[in-house]
């Protein structure tokens, strides 16, 4: 249940292992996510996040909570398809302006081509594969495995598919 205190617990325990001593300590946090759920997901860390300055980047224009205006960037929805290179270009604008020391991400789409530019920008990297994934992982989960500098799931039953991976539990 979303907002329970054993939700907020777990939320906590997956946020403090990603700022953990193993990652640089943040001076910004880019969160990137696409729209609806992923960003549902991503946004039950706040309470970790809001105490370090961040912004963020989501794939399409959506009306904001008044926490999110004025830091948010609004970039173009890739399915798949050329897109990607628009998005690549994007990431690269928007990580050059902003400076960020971690990009955090639940998915989908946009995660990717953040991603491989922060490598470029030695930006370091942490996903969260989607709380709908509890079977099989996600196209984006499979990429990001081998991209992101710290990977989470959220269902055991994932860890055969990532066994360098953390299950940190549900985070909703």
């Amino acid at each position: 249940m979303v907002g329970s205190r054993e939700g907020d617990a777990r939320a906590l325990s997956i946020a403090g292992i990603l700022l953990s001593e193993r990652m640089v300590k943040p001076t910004k946090i880019c969160i990137v996510s696409s729209c609806g759920g992923h960003l549902t997901e991503i946004r039950i860390l706040k309470p970790v996040y809001q105490t370090y300055e961040h912004f963020y980047v989501i794939n399409e224009p959506i009306s904001l909570p008044e926490d999110m205006m004025g830091k948010t960037y609004f970039i173009r929805h890739s399915e798949r398809d050329w897109l990607f290179f628009v998005n690549l270009w994007e990431a690269w604008r928007i990580l050059a302006i902003e400076k960020p020391s971690i990009i955090l991400s639940a998915g989908a789409g946009p995660a990717v081509p953040f991603a491989l530019v922060g490598k470029i920008y030695r930006i370091r990297n942490v996903f969260i594969e989607s709380f709908a994934r509890v079977h099989s992982p996600s196209l984006t989960g499979r990429i990001m495995y081998v991209l992101a500098d710290r990977f989470f799931y959220q269902w055991r039953s994932l860890a055969s598919f990532y066994p360098r991976g953390n299950c940190g539990g549900p985070i909703i």
